[in-house]
């Protein structure tokens, strides 16, 4: 992942949304060409709009394979304001 373009400006971004709250928790899955985020979101169109600016989504690195939407019941995740929101688990696919 980390040869990948862009890579800095990826991991950048990426973090800010964690800073921001958006992504709860992240990472590769097995075959590191698929990835798992758990965000907090109202909509498809939330996450699109967050998304959106991403180098890696106008490269065409990365993409939404499976969006869900979902809630914590368990953990701190539960109780905090915002999952009762609307949590969403992404499924994303790497070039």
């Amino acid at each position: 992942m980390r040869e990948q373009e862009n890579w800095d400006e990826h991991a950048a971004f990426m973090d800010a949304l964690v800073d921001d709250g958006f992504v709860v928790l992240g990472g590769p899955l097995g075959d590191r060409l698929k990835f798992l985020l758990i965000i907090n979101a109202e909509s498809e169109q939330e996450i699109d709009a967050r998304l959106t600016d991403d180098p890696w989504t106008s490269m065409g690195l990365l993409r939404i394979a499976r969006s869900s939407a979902g809630r914590s019941c368990l953990g701190h995740l539960a109780t905090s304001e915002r999952a009762r929101g609307g949590r969403r688990l992404l499924e994303l696919e790497s070039e």
